[in-house]
């Protein structure tokens, strides 16, 4: 076996869809939503850096 040919097993996607948000941002092996959080808290992550008012300013 080469080393070529054995490279291309390890496509599998580490992210399912979640079931609380339903993005493809579950990730299988960490049992968590790296959109929404869970997994890890009962609260939706939310952060205030990732959302900006129209002009640039940040929202509070």
């Amino acid at each position: 076996m080469s080393t070529a040919s054995m490279g291309l097993h390890n496509r599998k996607n580490p992210h399912v869809r979640c079931r609380r948000c339903g993005k493809y941002s579950y990730n299988a092996r960490k049992h968590r939503c790296s959109h929404c959080g869970y997994g890890e808290t009962s609260k939706l992550r939310n952060y205030s850096w990732l959302n900006k008012d129209i002009n640039g300013r940040r929202k509070n």
